[in-house]
């Protein structure tokens, strides 16, 4: 899906930072009763009463987390709030608001930041979250994002990482990898198109992980669907940075070991066939690959007939003694220790 580049562009400069800020934002509405004022003073008022309040905050930089020739503004606003709310069901919480502030240079025009908070507005109406704040600024490096997400929960709900017992079973909602690829589908695609800018290419075969990578969904329906079967997770993550990464985070915080069997990893068929086509390993990108937003959580073994058979989840190991360390049970039935080779925000960026 590319923009058209030939489209109607008004300057920023026209409309001023609270002039943009009041057009870009005039069709949000408020729909909580804790959002008690929204955009338009000098702070949001948010009244939690008992509830205790959860915040997570994310940047998106442009040539390090997204690239605008494949990612259309819609997709990337969406996208941005989407990875903020993750992090809030991770807390088996309620997400309710979100603050957007971007900076971007003079290449953006108003259209361009119209289709930005299209997408953010979607996120929001599908999510049920206000937009109550934010910033925009100018920027010489092009644009930069930073979505900030509040959520509610009572004490007793609320599931951090360091809770997981020996024997504890290690669940996972979705299928993985699929985020990965898709970005490798749409690198490969932008290399072709810089040869020859006439061929258009065939993407259909690759929809569903072209999709995990542009418009990724925060697992809402996962926390709902726990609270409905009366599971309460012993901890929880979700998975932003590669499975591996996320379980040695849950080991460590839990001070407990871990065995992850892979034959139980869960696939799309699209995963596997494009793996092969790229000549990848699909265990190592289920891994290390990221960008899944699934969420990652234990459960006391006394829950599995609660869970078993649920297509939207998947049981892929157990939690053990701090002692035995953090293993990958192979399909040979080897055990290997697991290491993070997640995504790394700091590893050396092409200039």
């Amino acid at each position: 899906m590319l923009e058209d580049k030939n489209s109607q562009r008004t300057s920023l400069e026209e409309l001023g930072e609270f002039g943009l800020i009041k057009h870009l934002t005039q069709n949000f509405d408020l729909n909580h009763s804790s959002s008690l004022k929204g955009i338009g003073d000098d702070a949001a008022v948010l009244d939690f009463k008992d509830k205790k309040v959860v915040l997570s905050t994310d940047m998106l930089v442009e040539g390090v987390h997204f690239d605008l020739s494949y990612m259309p503004l819609r997709h990337l606003g969406y996208k941005s709030v989407m990875v903020n709310l993750s992090d809030i069901y991770a807390m088996n919480a309620r997400a309710t608001q979100v603050t957007v502030s971007i900076a971007v240079s003079n290449r953006f025009g108003l259209e361009a930041l119209e289709e930005f908070y299209a997408g953010v507005q979607t996120a929001c109406k599908l999510y049920n979250v206000d937009l109550v704040g934010g910033d925009t600024t100018s920027s010489n490096k092009g644009m930069l994002i930073s979505v900030t997400a509040i959520g509610e929960g009572n004490e007793k709900n609320l599931v951090y990482r360091n809770g997981a017992k020996p024997n504890d079973l290690l669940v996972v909602s979705g299928d993985l990898g699929g985020a990965y690829l898709g970005l490798q589908v749409l690198e490969r695609e932008k290399e072709v198109f810089k040869v020859n800018p006439n061929n258009q290419p065939d993407l259909e075969p690759y929809s569903y992980i072209i999709e995990r990578q542009l418009k990724p969904e925060a697992r809402k329906d996962i926390v709902e669907l726990l609270e409905k079967l009366e599971v309460m997770p012993t901890s929880m993550i979700d998975i932003s940075d590669g499975l591996s990464s996320e379980i040695l985070h849950l080991c460590e915080q839990s001070e407990a070991g871990c065995n992850l069997f892979e034959d139980k990893i869960p696939l799309d068929p699209t995963v596997i066939s494009s793996s092969e086509e790229f000549k990848m390993d699909s265990t190592m990108i289920a891994l290390s690959g990221g960008e899944d937003y699934e969420l990652l959580f234990t459960i006391n073994q006394a829950d599995f007939d609660k869970i078993k058979g649920n297509p939207n989840l998947t049981v892929i190991g157990h939690m053990t003694d701090k002692n035995e360390g953090a293993h990958l049970i192979t399909r040979a039935n080897t055990k290997i220790p697991l290491t993070a080779q997640g995504w790394n925000s700091f590893t050396k960026q092409e200039e």
